[in-house]
């Protein structure tokens, strides 16, 4: 019965042993293996690894890419003004051993790295203007604040792969100061449109009402002319039809002279028949 304990209690003290003496890493993982706070090696391979017992211990580091936020801050830019900057970066733990011996874990990375974002942030945006950030040249200032921040944190054993703005915003007091400029700045180019479009008015009227004075003096001068053509054609008929036969162009001409004066009803003329007008009414 002794022995069969003995037996048991071995067995049990070689399985714990046994637990102790392998660690596994993950497919994102990497650790680092210490024995007494000394590096022993850096394991990166996934899967079932071996350590002394008791002695030696892992430490496991992300092998993925991370984020850290920026702490929200307002900066200054070179055209002295005001702006609330929010930024992040991507990471990765490239040497797990320096960064745990310089920050030991993500949450010591944060504070240290939100000193480099701060002065890096302020060297980059103090020499632009303000403009610079709703235009193109926002993502050479971001290339030129990761290579800051890239170069700064080398010595934590990682690699920033990548930093961006989240946020620009003006302070509330610059924002409303810069809305009533916008709105003033709105009205002025409007009421310099209206003025011009104005202007641009009175100029096609004015071209127009002189194209329209050439053009309706144009035609009645041709007015004219056409109608001084028909009437020397007209008279040149007549004309010829007179010399053609007189008595019969006389005796239709007061034909139509005839039609003309005694054309309305309620009107009495009296003439005595000797007249000449009325020659075609006597029987001679």
């Amino acid at each position: 019965m002794e022995k069969n304990l003995k037996i048991i209690l071995a067995f049990f003290v070689f399985v714990f042993i046994g637990i102790n003496a392998v660690f596994t890493v993950g497919q994102s993982q990497q650790a680092l293996l210490l024995q007494f706070g000394e590096l022993v090696r850096v394991e990166k391979e996934p899967g079932l690894h071996f350590k002394l017992p008791f002695i030696q211990s892992p430490f496991y580091f992300d092998k993925r890419v991370l984020n850290v936020i920026a702490e929200e801050k307002e900066l200054i830019a070179k055209d002295q003004k005001r702006v609330i900057i929010s930024a992040f970066a991507k990471y990765k733990i490239v040497n797990p051993l320096k960064f745990y011996q310089t920050v030991r874990s993500t949450t010591g990375l944060q504070s240290r790295l939100n000193n480099i974002f701060d002065s890096s942030l302020r060297l980059v945006i103090g020499r632009e203007p303000l403009m610079s950030l709703l235009t193109d040249k926002r993502a050479e200032m971001m290339h030129s604040i990761q290579g800051l921040v890239n170069e700064q944190s080398k010595n934590f054993g990682i690699d920033v792969v990548d930093v961006r703005i989240l946020r620009a915003d003006l302070p509330d007091k610059n924002s409303e100061a810069v809305y009533q400029r916008m709105q003033s700045d709105r009205y002025k180019e409007a009421r310099e449109i209206r003025a011009k479009g104005e202007k641009e008015a009175q100029i096609i009227k004015s071209r127009s009402d002189k194209e329209k004075t050439m053009i309706l003096a144009a035609a009645n001068k041709k007015a004219q002319i056409i109608r001084g053509e028909g009437d020397a054609e007209a008279t040149k008929i007549y004309a010829s039809a007179y010399n053609k036969d007189p008595e019969f162009y006389n005796f239709y001409r007061s034909l139509e002279s005839y039609k003309k004066s005694f054309n309305s009803s309620d009107t009495e003329i009296y003439l005595s028949t000797k007249d000449k007008y009325l020659q075609f009414f006597s029987k001679n």
